[in-house]
C-alpha cells in the first residue's frame, strides 16, 4: 500500500511567556491510499494540531520539527507557495462546522464553483457548473440543481457538510483531512454522512485522515487507530484490535468512559403520568409557529404534550429541526406559544403576569450546549456564579463568596478556579461552572440543552458524573434535550421521541430504547454508532438493509 500522508517524530513546540510548550510529542504514523485512518483522544491531545500542521497552516508562533510527508513532498521544507499548489490537490480539509466554515453571504453554487477555478483554471461557465453538479451528486446532496441556487442557512446541517466533502474533493486530493465532521450532527446524519465518506473511499481511492473523540464514529469506519495523549501516540494498529484489546491503559480509560447503550442500571422513579401532583413542567398541546403574512407560517411545534415529575429526567431526543430547543425555549418564555400551554410548578408561561413570571423564572435553571459562548467572557468563574445570587437573590457580599464556594465544589472545581477566566478552563471545566450557575438558585425545573454534545467521552462522563449527583441530591426535574441515546440511556428515566415537530413516542426508557413501537424510533436506534467494529459493521449492515426495504 502506498502511503499517501508519512508523519515521522512530528514535534511542535509554542512560546508561552517564554516556556517553550510542545503540543505534539515525537508523533508518528502512517496513512495509505484508499485508508481511512482515525486519531482520537482527549482536546489538547495534539491531534488537530498534527493535522493542521500537514495542511501546512499550523498556528503563528509554531516551530515543528521532524517530518511530514505528502506522497513525497517534504510539507516542513515546503515553501508557502508550493503549499498553496498541494492544497487541494494533494490534500484538502473538512471542518467540524460547516455552518461557520462557509460563507453565509454566498450561495452554495458560488462557492463551489470557487473551489473548482482554484483547481483548474480557464474554465468556462458551463464546464464549471456541470462540474459543481457532480460534486454535489458525488457526496449525495440531493436535488442538487436546486441547492447551488440556496444559502448555507437554507441548508440543514448534514446538508452544508455534504457541501463542505463536496468542496473539498474539487481537486480530486489524494488525502482528506476530517477534523471532528459529524460531532454536531444528529445521529441519522451522521450515520448518512459516515455512509457518504464510506462510499467515497471506496469509489475513488481516497485516502482520510479522521480527527475525533467519538470511538462509535471510529468503529463504523476506520481501518486504524492512532490514540493520542498529550501530544505523544500512546498506541497505534488496526480499528478491530485496538477495540478488542487495547495495550494502553489510556485507550482503555476512553473505552470504559464512552456511554453505551442497554447498561444503565438505575431505576425508574416518578411517573408524573400517573402521579399530576408531581409535575414540574406540564406541556399541553403545544404549538409554536414562526413567520408571518408576508413569508408563510413554519410551525416548529405542533401539539406536543408530556410532563416532567419532580425529581425525573426526560429525555427529550430527535434530530435537528424536530422542535426540541423550541420547546424548551417555549419553557423559559423565550419561544411564542401559538396554541396550547406551558406550566411550570403550575404557572403558565405564556398567561401569567409579569410579577409571576420573573417569581417562575427564578425556579428555572438552564444549562446551554456551548458554554464558551453561554459564559461571560470578561467574568471570573466567581462572578459568573455569584451572579444569580445577588441580582435575583439580593444576598449580602459575606453570604455570597462561601456558597459560591459550595457550588463549585458541587461541580468538582476547587477554590483554585475563582479567579479564572473562561478562556483558562477546559471544556469540561466550563460546562461545570455552568452547571453550577444553573443551580444556584436551587431551582425546581433545570433545562439541560446537549450540554454535553461537544465533548471529549471522557470529560462527558465526568460531567455526567456530576450531573446525576447533583440531581439526585437536590431533586431538580430536569427536561434534558440531546440527540445522543446512549447518554439517553445513562442518564434518563423517560423519554420523548420528536420527529418533524410531532411526538412520535414517549414511555419509560427501557420501553422506548429497548422495545420501541414507532419506525422513526427503531430509525435512530439503529443509527446510533457503538464502540465495537465487528458489532457495528453488523448494525450498519442492519441499517442500509431497512433503508432499501
Amino acid at each position: 500500500m502506498n502511503d499517501v500522508l508519512t508523519v515521522e517524530h512530528l514535534s511542535v513546540t509554542f512560546d508561552v511567556d517564554g516556556t517553550p510548550v510542545r503540543a505534539v510529542d515525537d508523533a508518528s504514523f502512517t496513512v495509505g491510499r484508499g485508508e481511512v485512518v482515525a486519531v482520537v483522544g482527549e482536546s489538547g491531545s495534539g491531534k488537530s494540531m498534527t493535522a493542521m500542521t500537514a495542511m501546512g497552516i499550523a498556528p503563528v508562533g509554531a516551530r515543528a520539527t521532524g517530518s511530514i510527508r505528502l506522497g513525497d513532498l517534504e510539507v516542513l521544507d515546503a515553501d508557502e507557495h508550493t503549499l498553496r499548489a498541494a492544497r487541494g490537490r494533494r490534500v484538502s480539509m473538512i471542518f467540524q462546522d460547516p455552518s461557520a466554515a462557509l460563507n453565509p453571504v454566498f450561495t452554495v453554487g458560488f462557492q463551489l464553483a470557487e473551489a473548482v477555478r482554484r483547481a483548474e483554471d480557464g474554465l468556462d461557465r458551463a464546464v464549471v457548473r456541470e462540474r459543481s453538479l457532480e460534486l454535489l451528486r458525488a457526496v449525495e446532496v440531493p436535488d442538487p440543481e436546486r441547492r447551488l441556487g440556496q444559502y448555507p442557512h437554507e441548508l440543514s446541517g448534514g446538508q452544508c457538510q455534504r457541501v463542505m466533502i463536496a468542496m473539498a474533493l474539487a481537486a480530486d486530493p489524494d488525502l482528506l483531512i476530517a477534523d471532528e465532521p459529524t460531532t454536531a450532527l444528529d445521529v441519522t446524519v451522521q450515520a448518512e454522512v459516515l455512509d457518504v465518506l464510506r462510499r467515497l473511499r471506496e469509489r475513488t481511492g481516497t485516502a482520510i485522515l479522521l480527527i475525533t473523540h467519538d470511538m462509535g464514529v471510529v468503529a463504523d469506519i476506520a481501518d486504524r487507530v492512532v490514540v493520542m495523549r498529550s501530544g505523544t501516540v500512546v498506541e497505534s494498529g488496526p480499528a478491530s484490535a485496538v477495540f478488542a484489546a487495547p495495550a494502553a491503559d489510556y485507550t482503555r480509560e476512553l473505552l470504559a468512559a464512552v456511554p453505551r447503550m442497554g447498561t444503565a442500571a438505575q431505576e425508574a422513579r416518578v411517573d408524573p403520568a400517573t402521579d399530576p401532583a408531581s409535575a414540574v413542567l406540564d406541556v399541553r398541546h403545544l404549538v409554536v409557529e414562526y413567520g408571518g403574512a408576508l413569508r408563510g407560517r413554519f410551525r416548529a411545534v405542533d401539539d406536543v404534550s408530556f410532563t416532567v415529575g419532580r425529581g425525573e429526567i426526560v429525555g427529550l431526543v430527535g434530530e435537528s429541526g424536530s422542535g426540541k430547543t423550541t420547546i424548551g425555549r417555549a419553557a423559559i418564555g423565550l419561544a411564542p406559544i401559538t396554541a396550547g400551554s406551558v406550566l411550570v410548578e403550575g404557572t403558565d408561561v405564556a398567561g401569567a403576569h409579569r410579577a409571576s413570571r420573573r417569581a417562575m423564572r427564578r425556579r428555572v435553571g438552564v444549562v446551554f450546549q456551548n458554554p464558551l459562548r453561554s459564559l461571560n467572557p470578561r467574568y471570573t468563574v466567581g462572578q459568573t456564579v455569584a451572579e444569580p445570587l445577588r441580582q435575583i437573590l439580593r444576598l449580602p457580599a459575606a453570604e455570597v463568596a462561601p456558597r459560591v464556594e459550595r457550588l463549585l465544589a458541587d461541580v468538582g472545581l476547587d477554590g483554585g478556579f475563582l479567579e479564572r477566566y473562561p478562556h483558562e478552563l477546559s471544556g469540561g471545566q466550563r460546562q461545570r461552572v455552568a452547571i453550577a450557575r444553573a443551580v444556584a438558585l436551587d431551582p425546581a425545573l433545570l433545562i439541560a440543552d446537549e450540554p454535553t454534545s461537544a465533548l471529549d467521552v471522557s470529560v462527558q462522563a465526568r460531567v455526567l458524573d456530576v450531573f446525576r449527583e447533583l440531581q439526585e441530591r437536590l431533586g431538580f426535574a430536569c427536561l434534558f434535550v440531546t440527540h445522543d441515546l446512549a447518554v439517553v440511556d445513562t442518564l434518563c428515566d423517560r423519554v420523548v421521541v420528536l420527529h418533524g415537530g410531532r411526538v412520535a413516542e414517549q414511555g419509560s426508557r427501557d420501553a422506548i430504547l429497548r422495545s420501541p413501537r414507532d419506525p422513526y424510533t427503531r430509525q435512530l436506534i439503529q443509527a446510533a454508532p457503538v464502540p465495537d467494529p465487528i458489532e457495528q459493521a453488523a448494525r450498519r449492515s442492519e441499517r442500509l438493509a431497512s433503508l432499501r426495504t
